[in-house]
């Protein structure tokens, strides 16, 4: 049974096929808000379960001297002295934070993106793909890491010194009568944009053109074994998302 349809070929292309290709979207309100809801859930799961190792990483570079055999014999150092418990110091600010920026990260690339790619048109936003990619992310980190700053620099004053409040609650009011909204809260702003950033552009460049490769892949292995057997394909390949290909 051939398979070499419309649909097949289209996606087989090295560019899309902008007459008669069925439409993407729509890319309204609650696309934007499903993005960004993913993404805030998926970095504060990520980023709050890495949290002990935070601790101890922000340990060894604020108390070089203390903390100096390796991490495995850090997180040993700070269960001794200060209980299992101390892991989880700067949990609250970590989850907020990081759902927040996640949040303003994903929802913003999508929505940078999609309305670059409507600014320059389909033809010739499939030809600067890779620069609307970098575009998106380095705009919607910038925006993330506004909101992310304060919450960090909550995280990181807990963490040098534990004693200082006893969370999320309690140090962000402290920090701000103490040092004031700047000096307080984005003291770190220009190393956090120069550290995330670039990280961002590369992340989600990487990821859009290693979508596209695989996708190119698949579609090329089920136009050769398409005569062998029967399949389901799920043909949703976008920057974002794999077709799903399964053989029975």
């Amino acid at each position: 049974m051939s398979m070499t349809t419309p649909l097949l070929a289209s996606m087989m292309s090295p560019r899309p096929n902008i007459h008669g290709k069925k439409s993407q979207g729509p890319f309204d309100l609650t696309y934007y808000l499903k993005g960004a809801l993913a993404g805030g859930i998926c970095c504060s799961i990520t980023h709050g379960a890495l949290c002990p190792v935070d601790v101890v990483k922000t340990r060894i570079q604020l108390e070089p001297l203390k903390y100096n055999r390796g991490m495995i014999a850090g997180f040993g150092q700070v269960i001794a002295e200060e209980g299992v418990g101390a892991l989880a110091t700067g949990l609250g600010p970590t989850v907020v934070g990081y759902f927040i920026q996640g949040w303003f990260k994903f929802g913003g690339v999508e929505f940078f993106k999609i309305n670059f790619a409507n600014q320059l048109g389909e033809a010739k936003a499939w030809e600067l793909r890779v620069p609307i990619y970098l575009g998106a992310a380095a705009c919607a980190e910038f925006i993330a890491d506004i909101f992310l700053c304060p919450l960090e620099a909550t995280r990181i004053r807990l963490v040098s010194n534990p004693e200082y409040a006893s969370g999320l609650i309690s140090a962000f009011p402290k920090i701000l009568a103490e040092d004031g909204l700047i000096k307080g809260f984005y003291s770190g702003f220009g190393p956090i944009l120069l550290k995330q950033i670039p990280y961002t552009m590369a992340k989600f460049a990487v990821q859009g053109v290693a979508a596209e490769n695989i996708c190119a892949g698949i579609v090329l292995e089920v136009a050769l074994v398409s005569n062998v057997g029967n399949y389901l394909l799920f043909p949703s390949c976008t920057s974002s998302s794999i077709p799903l290909l399964l053989f029975f």
